[in-house]
């Protein structure tokens, strides 16, 4: 029953630790505190988008 809790508690924090990369960053602030950049074009090279900075047109790019 041990083992039980040990794996539900495990997948909670595995759940709870990913949940921040997969809300979007929706302002100049947000996306920097996030180490992220706001570009008004698709992300450059090895980055990939993380959220929008003012709108939908520019995107809050941050590097792999």
């Amino acid at each position: 029953m041990r083992l039980h809790h040990l794996l539900l508690a495990l997948l909670f924090l595995v759940l709870s630790a990913g949940s921040g990369f997969t809300q979007g960053a929706r302002n100049h602030v947000t996306c920097r505190i996030n180490r992220g950049f706001c570009v008004p074009i698709r992300c450059p090279g090895r980055t990939r988008q993380i959220g929008t900075c003012f709108g939908p047109r520019i995107k809050c790019c941050r590097s792999w």
